[in-house]
């Protein structure tokens, strides 16, 4: 069969909904079907795969223009062929199949402002936000699947997200397909602890607890809560115990200062971005993400995967293959950083790291990324079956 997927960039070394694409492209292509893929740019990957470019216009455009634009002339391109499935990740207006690995970009855009520490700050940032053309933008092509006289076949990547769509769109939660993310555990569930010893050696580790926390969007994903955190649990258990490391993007200015202030340089290193998450994760003992909005994050799965408890939110998706004190732990709010050096403190205890790490592994082996294309495979199908004719946004 026929389908075509959009994105603006195609890379398996792009963000979560980028290089998931790219891995389904790459069964469908082997199961046969015929793939066309709709962007920006792709990286060639995988090759049997046929690319549309849309044309991209300059850095100048307002970023509102600029969605309205891909949406509009995909729109265009699509319906100048015949196609089975065309899937939808929420910066499409036409589609059959819908999957939205952003989660509601209104409760996204709400939880990131409680991440700003000072009210005022917030007030006005959450006031530019609501101003912007650019959110007006977003939440129009977003809705699009829901408006439509003939509802695409709707997939949530977890079940937060499907209670997230069911009320903010009035959607019945029996409409919505549910679809957990997926990972390699063949890659992630054999992360070589003799290389993890080696960059525990590298990083002047000996027998300390590592905390590994691992994204690119510091602010989104709580890093300044994680670091308040660590000084909270160094002034509980005292100096040399653990370390927080943090690995994905540079620090700012104001995050090296936070850090001083706390005098935790010895407790607290930045490693910036890296291609290899596994030699992270053979390194380190617990993993800590206190997100204020993660639909479903595969850093999570890949590091319990890899035998590391999980610490993570309400507000992450993934925190539904968490059993709390189990495997890991759930914060119900990720700037109460008394709560969070609490849970941190519990899996300095070597048992319960120890019980903690094989339980983990044991929950996300079930989520194997072979298992969530074959359930999307079926989904498209369905649609296939389903569709009158092209689908019309």
């Amino acid at each position: 069969m026929k389908i075509a997927m959009a994105l603006e960039r195609f890379s398996p070394y792009g963000g979560g909904a980028e290089a998931y694409a790219v891995q389904l492209a790459r069964t469908l292509v082997s199961e046969g079907w015929e793939v066309h893929l709709f962007g920006h740019s792709w990286d060639s990957d995988p090759g049997q795969a046929v690319f549309h470019k849309i044309w991209e216009p300059p850095g100048w455009f307002p970023a509102s223009l600029k969605m309205l634009n891909f949406a509009l002339l995909h729109r265009r391109m699509i319906l100048r062929e015949d196609f089975d499935v065309v899937l939808g990740f929420g910066n499409t207006i036409v589609m059959n199949v819908y999957q939205s690995h952003g989660g509601v970009h209104y409760l996204s855009t709400i939880r990131k402002l409680k991440a700003v520490r000072t009210g005022v700050w917030r007030f006005l940032k959450g006031l530019a936000t609501f101003l912007s053309p650019k959110y007006y933008a977003r939440a129009w092509i977003e809705s699009a699947a829901f408006r439509m006289e003939q509802r695409p076949l709707i997939v949530a990547i977890s079940d937060m997200v499907r209670q997230d769509m069911a009320k903010h769109f009035r959607v019945p939660m029996s409409e919505i397909k549910l679809v957990y993310n997926g990972i390699d555990t063949t890659r992630f569930g054999a992360c070589d602890r003799g290389a993890g010893n080696a960059l525990r050696r590298a990083l002047g580790v000996d027998r300390e607890t590592l905390f590994l926390f691992m994204a690119y969007d510091f602010r989104k994903k709580g890093v300044r809560f994680l670091i308040e955190a660590a000084g909270k649990l160094r002034d509980r258990v005292g100096s040399g115990r653990f370390r927080v490391v943090v690995v994905g993007g540079p620090p700012s200015p104001s995050l090296r200062s936070l850090v001083r202030r706390l005098d935790l340089d010895g407790s607290v290193s930045f490693h910036g971005p890296t291609k290899e998450p596994e030699h992270w994760y053979s390194a380190c003992d617990v993993f800590v993400l206190p997100t204020f909005y993660d639909a479903c994050s595969l850093v999570v799965l890949e590091a319990m995967a890899a035998g590391l408890p999980a610490i993570t939110t309400v507000f992450n998706g993934a925190a539904g293959i968490i059993a709390h004190n189990l495997n890991g732990a759930i914060l119900q709010d990720p700037a109460d950083t008394d709560e969070m050096a609490r849970v941190m403190e519990r899996f300095l205890d070597k048992e319960v790291l120890e019980s903690g790490a094989a339980a983990a592994r044991r929950a996300a082996l079930d989520f194997t990324i072979a298992r969530n294309h074959r359930q999307m495979i079926d989904i498209f199908t369905e649609a296939a079956r389903n569709r009158p004719s092209t689908p019309r946004g």
